[in-house]
């Protein structure tokens, strides 16, 4: 048993000194990461803009909210919302058309870098005051030069407070 101490520790060393050299693999890793908003603050009945940023890691880009080709994967940010209050006017930036080593000949419509989406906020006007958290989902599929991953899902959420603002009611006028 002591003749093979020294082979399994040089083993164990060789191992040691191979293994954190070695990257996570990229299904397990994220591609992009979201800047935490500030909490939002919205009077009932009145729109407020509001932006989200993703950073895209560099090395990589991911398709855009309207790919060129059908069988890519376009990019898009959803959200469950609390009662009464509604984001709406989603707008995301134009991709960049860019063509890649694997197919010089072809565009294709990315993101790289920082990718802002903008929308609106808008509490209804029977909304109750107070601070809500609203939870999302931000798809992707990510790329490098050579290969594209699986679509991966990142999880975006902030707080918004509403304001009594301007809540009061539109009356319906009297019939008489």
């Amino acid at each position: 048993m002591r003749r093979y101490l020294p082979v399994v520790g040089t083993i164990a060393v060789l191992l040691a000194s191979v293994l954190p050299a070695q990257e996570v693999s990229p299904l397990s890793r994220g591609y992009v990461d979201f800047e935490p908003l500030s909490t939002v603050s919205a009077s009932r009945g009145k729109s407020t803009p509001v932006q989200f940023t993703f950073h895209i890691k560099s090395g990589y880009h991911i398709n855009s909210s309207k790919p060129l080709e059908p069988e890519l994967i376009p990019t898009s940010l959803t959200f469950s919302l609390p009662p009464d209050v509604v984001i709406a006017k989603v707008q995301y930036p134009a991709g960049e058309l860019t063509s890649f080593p694997f197919d010089p000949s072809q565009k294709l419509s990315v993101y790289t870098g920082d990718v802002n989406v903008k929308a609106v906020i808008l509490p209804t006007t029977k909304a109750s005051t107070g601070n809500y958290t609203v939870h999302g989902e931000f798809k992707y599929q990510a790329c490098d030069n050579n290969a594209c991953y699986p679509p991966k899902k990142l999880p975006v959420q902030f707080d918004v407070k509403i304001l009594a603002g301007a809540g009061k009611r539109a009356q319906t006028p009297r019939i008489r």
